[in-house]
């Protein structure tokens, strides 16, 4: 009994003194208010805690800096798709929160009720139509908080597929583009015939590759090549692919992904297909994997970690030869674009923080000569070497700036300030003339610059090109020249081979001009990077060189890398006795082939006023908030 533990009290509890009586209510009166606030310190799903505390009472979190509970607290979904937490939070179930835009209290309880209303999605080559979700409020009309597929197109300057499907009036350019349309029809028979379902087909061998790099995940050759398979026409082979990743992708693997190309890769090519084809089965997909991504996040800065489990653990680490567990620029900087448009699919805000707060630390932090250096600790949100390149480990981070500016409807300011200062540092202390008068971009290790220029370097041409109309007026020719010499040294790469391929980097130095001086740098793996900068240049200038050096690559792929079975990288590209590698690469599906049958048609396929591709060439659509966001739009005549 509690009497028993007051001094001077009997057993009876009679006789109590006043002094008594008040230190008894004293004590007891904090014993009441001490068991009543432990309630605030049980879990939400607590019933007692339930019972005293109702909804509105429970603040939500603001995100951090990527705490451990930024992924807990803002991981939202609807009920009905039983969504359970990441890393650390196994066996909790995710509630449903209030999603971006803010609905009235009265919408919500409508959704959740079943007011929610879908289209038929039954989309078609020949037709614009697709679902779209309403929501109705008696109190305050239409009103929604989710994607609207019918009003994004609307708000598209053209259609998706131009006119024609892009088909040239030349008939020389339109034949060139049916042979680049039979080479992926030939890669994509062969990679279904030996190696469906597996990431890539070893042609030489005729079967299948895995690999470790997307974590137990299948089919990356299947989802890489959606879009492509889409914009070419090749329906038959389109329907086998969206077949496969309706019934056999197969998300909750438990491996040791890399971010980096889970994301390009998987995450890209889910939402491209469905931004092209309005198939609900590709948005539900690429927001789920994107949720299995979130907890790379939980860092003390926020930047991501390139290694995460894809189960339940959630868990994420750096590359073991990545200096002292750093993350790479070209990782954690080449999230963007897709995390936008994961926010816009699902009007769930935390992927877009999570590359905003990236964004944050990069510009808080000093740049060495305004440079960006390639390892950053995500525990310290220190640089960690001060080892700069346009190439790998660097290249796609300044890439996704000004393409996340353009994405934007060009209102992104901070990303078009960041871009053009890295632009300007880079041309002060990276960009180099050859004495043959060749312009490249150097490596920059602690002030010391390498005069190697990687193949994965040759994509800057094409990224100055489509950044130069946008620079300072005075400087806008000055960018174009500048993406037009790039391009030329790394067609000179290509030219300055016995195959007409290029290798994987090439020199400036000891008397070198584009030419590998490195056993180890000899190889060519159906790289995209000099092509893509082709078309983009083709579309900016018209200038006919550029279809010229496209259809070369075009010869010089079916001599040395075409073999009975696929297409294979080679191992020297200095020697026409080829060695071949025995990898059809998904990117060579994904982004080779699908920039060369770009080159080679029109202008309004995939127009560059309406979309932007990501690193893995997946076009994403310009956001235009200002026509999204307004009901009143005026339905233009999109007809495809």
């Amino acid at each position: 009994m509690v009497f028993r533990k007051l001094p001077g009290v009997s057993a009876s509890g009679m006789g109590l003194r006043l002094s008594q009586k008040f230190m008894f209510l004293l004590f007891l009166s904090g014993l009441v208010t001490l068991c009543f606030g432990a309630l605030f310190f049980l879990p939400d799903s607590v019933r007692l805690k339930r019972i005293f505390l109702s909804k509105t009472e429970i603040q939500p979190v603001t995100v951090g800096s990527g705490s451990e509970n930024d992924v807990r607290e803002h991981l939202k979904r609807p009920k009905d798709q039983g969504m359970t937490s990441a890393k650390g939070e196994a066996g909790i179930k995710l509630k449903s929160q209030s999603r971006k835009p803010p609905v009235s209290y009265e919408a919500t309880e409508v959704r959740l009720a079943g007011g929610k209303a879908q289209e038929d999605l039954n989309l078609s080559r020949s037709k614009t139509e697709s679902a779209s979700e309403k929501v109705t409020s008696s109190n305050h009309g239409a009103n929604s908080d989710t994607f609207s597929y019918k009003k994004f197109r609307r708000c598209l300057f053209k259609p998706p597929l131009g006119r024609d499907s892009g088909r040239p009036a030349d008939p020389q350019t339109n034949e060139r583009r049916e042979k680049v349309k039979e080479m992926m029809k030939f890669a994509w028979d062969n990679y279904k015939r030996y190696a469906w379902g597996k990431n890539e087909l070893r042609p030489l061998t005729r079967n299948g590759h895995i690999g470790n790099m997307f974590g137990g995940l299948r089919g990356a050759s299947v989802v890489d090549s959606l879009d492509t398979l889409y914009i070419m026409g090749l329906m038959d082979e389109y329907n086998d692919a969206k077949e496969w990743v309706k019934t056999s992708l197969d998300l909750n693997s438990n491996g040791e992904a890399s971010l980096f190309e889970v994301n390009i890769r998987y995450v890209g090519g889910l939402l491209s297909a469905y931004y092209l084809t309005g198939e609900e089965l590709f948005k539900n997909k690429a927001v789920e994997l994107g949720e299995k991504l979130l907890p790379a996040f939980n860092t003390p800065t926020g930047i991501p970690r390139g290694v995460i489990n894809l189960g339940s653990s959630g868990t994420s680490w750096s590359w073991g030869w990545a200096s002292a567990g750093s993350s790479i620029l070209a990782e954690f900087g080449t999230l963007h674009l897709e995390f936008v448009h994961l926010t816009e699919l699902s009007s769930n805000p935390v992927y877009t923080e999570k590359v905003m707060n990236i964004r944050k630390l990069l510009n808080k932090i000093e740049k060495p000569h305004g440079l960006y250096p390639n390892f950053l600790s995500p525990v310290s949100g220190n640089w960690v070497q001060h080892h700069v390149s346009i190439g790998g480990l660097g290249d796609s981070f300044y890439e996704y700036l000004i393409k996340s500016y353009l994405m934007s409807d060009k209102t992104d300011d901070d990303a078009k300030k960041m871009y053009y200062t890295a632009l300007e540092a880079i041309e002060a202390n990276l960009v180099q003339k050859s004495p043959g008068g060749l312009t490249y971009m150097a490596e920059w290790r602690g002030g010391i610059l390498d005069h190697k220029m990687g193949h994965l370097a040759c994509f800057s041409g094409g990224m100055i090109g489509i950044g130069a109309d946008d620079g300072a007026a005075e400087k806008r020719q000055h960018y174009l020249d500048l993406a037009a010499e790039i391009t030329h040294t790394c067609h000179e790469s290509y030219t300055r081979s016995a195959t007409k391929l290029g290798p994987e980097a090439f020199r400036f130095d000891s008397g070198a001009e584009a030419t590998a001086t490195r056993l180890s740098d000899r190889y060519y793996i159906l790289r995209p990077e000099v092509i893509e900068s082709y078309m983009y240049m083709w579309r900016l200038t018209h200038d006919p060189k550029y279809r010229e050096w496209g259809w070369e690559a075009v010869e010089a792929l079916e001599q040395h890398c075409r073999v009975e079975s696929g297409f294979s990288g080679i191992r020297d590209v200095y020697t026409t006795s080829v060695s071949h590698d025995n990898m059809q690469q998904s990117f060579f599906l994904s982004e080779t082939l699908k920039y060369l049958y770009l080159l080679f048609s029109d202008d309004d396929l995939l127009s560059l006023e309406d979309w932007v591709f990501n690193t893995e060439a997946h076009p994403l659509p310009i956001i235009r908030n200002s026509c999204l966001q307004d009901d009143t739009t005026q339905e233009k005549t999109v007809s495809e």
